[in-house]
């Protein structure tokens, strides 16, 4: 089991959809989290259904979110790392990578969890998953922890094969819809979810099972 668990994302919400059922099920399991997260999407375009946020207030209204999903999920470690929405890609290498490679000397992960670079979608969560990538693949390997990645762009499978870890989160679905849900200002939680109540099949059929890929470090 693992012990100590370090997530590196971009955004708040993405810890929602891609890892909200495995992180409440590996906090019940007695799991340390700690969820870094290097921007409070301040550059989004959604403004909530109907609109309740601003420009101005989005970031705060983010970071509340965010701190409502963390506590959804069992996450008591939340670090906001204060870098920008949409120029992650463009943080100099030395300290994005800086400021991650401090992270794992200061937790030492047996598990990381991050997006996989180049099949992501998002600009933001490639360079994310980049970072974290060149960061471990830097350590010795002997004192590399496991890194799980999410990957979900088109064809994704096509290139890096069938997912090697499938996470029942069925027992978990209350904490995942609650994570989902506090991120009320992103369109997504409503396109995914929907305007209509789901069933609880429902819910189980499209949100029980969360699928990661090892990263094969050469």
């Amino acid at each position: 089991m693992e012990n100590r668990v370090l997530v590196v994302l971009p955004h708040p919400d993405d810890e929602a959809f891609g890892a909200s059922g495995t992180l409440a099920k590996l906090v019940d399991q007695g799991a340390t989290v700690t969820y870094a997260c290097l921007t409070l999407g301040e550059m989004g375009r959604n403004m909530g259904i109907p609109p309740f946020a601003s420009r101005v207030t989005l970031p705060s209204i983010r970071k509340k979110e965010l701190e409502e999903s963390c506590r959804a999920i069992g996450i008591q470690d939340l670090r906001m790392l204060g870098f920008h929405d949409k120029m992650v890609e463009f943080e100099e290498h030395e300290v994005l990578d800086g400021a991650i490679s401090a992270l794992l000397e200061e937790l030492n992960p047996s598990l990381v969890i991050t997006f996989y670079p180049g099949y992501s979608v998002h600009p933001d969560h490639d360079a994310t998953g980049a970072a974290v990538i060149r960061t471990i693949q830097n350590l010795p390997v002997e004192k590399r922890p496991l890194v799980h990645c999410i990957a979900f762009s088109h064809e994704c499978e096509k290139f890096i094969g069938e997912p090697d870890v499938l996470n029942d989160v069925s027992g978990y679905l209350k904490q995942k819809m609650a994570s989902i849900q506090a991120h009320r200002s992103q369109f997504q939680a409503a396109e995914l979810v929907g305007s209509k109540k789901l069933s609880p099949e429902q819910i189980r059929n499209r949100f029980g099972t969360e699928k990661f890929w090892t990263y094969p470090f050469a």
